[in-house]
């Protein structure tokens, strides 16, 4: 995947999954500088397995691992500090391996995993490969139509992430943003966030788009202007929305606490995602459409 915050003719955009065993001790999160080039030697091997022309690229890793939520942001956040970084890396570009590691038990920038997201069965290592505009944009289309089919990391690598995090690994594959991206549509879709995936997909791939969700029972969202916009119903502007005919005060209750759960979840994933929250208020004299504009 290419992206216009990295330069989108030059930068091909992945990660390194990394699926654990759910009973498994976690390890640590992030690797020392020489341990983290290590592992980075590894990964250009098996991706210049997978396309020899992927060598002719600058290869930016960082030896650390994250939640998907923490990829999946507007402007790729992750991606785009590996790239900031590199480019003051030394050496003439062009097959360059560049790794990122913990000096002193931190990493560089603003790289560092957050503990509010560890833990998580799937671990993500970002990577940035980079050069020659026609050589990038050649590996970022086979990779996108490939990839996904054939991404498996080699065993050594594999084991290597293994031993070098302290982590159980069940399966470790290389992944575009674009397939991660479909993945985790199916993960919300399993999860009951299907309605919710085209306002978070507008905010990750056009951040300056619109996007609405207005499909009764499900709260009222609309992303515009890099913010999601989420409307607060009073009681009786819910009511009228959301109740029809029903008059029966404990069901219209517990029907109200189901509808106000389901705004904070909607709200918790949207933050996750970097995603700008704000519930505006609506009254029941206004039009919601409009509460929420």
């Amino acid at each position: 995947m290419t992206d216009s915050a990295l330069n989108p003719s030059t930068s091909v955009l992945g990660a390194l999954a990394l699926e654990l065993s759910a009973d498994a001790a976690r390890g640590r999160d992030a690797l020392p500088q020489r341990e983290a080039g290590a592992l980075a030697e590894r990964i250009a091997g098996d991706l210049a397995g997978f396309d020899g022309e992927a060598a002719q690229l600058d290869l930016v890793v960082v030896g650390a691992h994250y939640d998907p939520v923490e990829l999946l942001r507007p402007g790729w956040p992750l991606h785009h500090e590996l790239d900031h970084l590199a480019a003051r890396a030394p050496g003439e570009a062009g097959g360059r391996i560049i790794a990122f590691g913990t000096h002193e038990g931190r990493l560089p920038g603003a790289l560092a995993p957050s503990a509010d997201y560890a833990g998580g069965p799937l671990r993500l290592l970002p990577l940035v490969l980079s050069g020659e505009a026609e050589v990038a944009a050649a590996v970022g289309a086979r990779f996108e139509r490939e990839l996904m089919e054939r991404g498996m990391a080699g065993a050594g690598t594999a084991l290597h992430a293994q031993d070098a995090f302290g982590l159980a690994i069940e399966h470790a594959r290389y992944l575009t943003l674009h397939d991660l991206l479909a993945m985790t549509a199916m993960q919300y879709e399993h999860a009951g966030l299907a309605p919710l995936w085209p306002v978070l997909e507008t905010a990750l791939l056009s951040p300056q788009g619109e996007a609405w969700l207005d499909a009764p029972p499900e709260p009222l969202v609309r992303y515009a202007g890099g913010m999601a916009h989420i409307a607060l119903f009073s009681p009786a502007a819910w009511r009228e929305r959301y109740a029809g005919d029903e008059r029966d005060e404990a069901r219209l209750l517990r029907a109200h606490a189901h509808f106000e759960a389901r705004q904070r979840q909607f709200d918790a994933v949207l933050r996750a995602h970097g995603v700008a929250v704000s519930f505006d208020h609506c009254p029941q004299d206004v039009d919601p459409h409009a509460a929420v504009r």
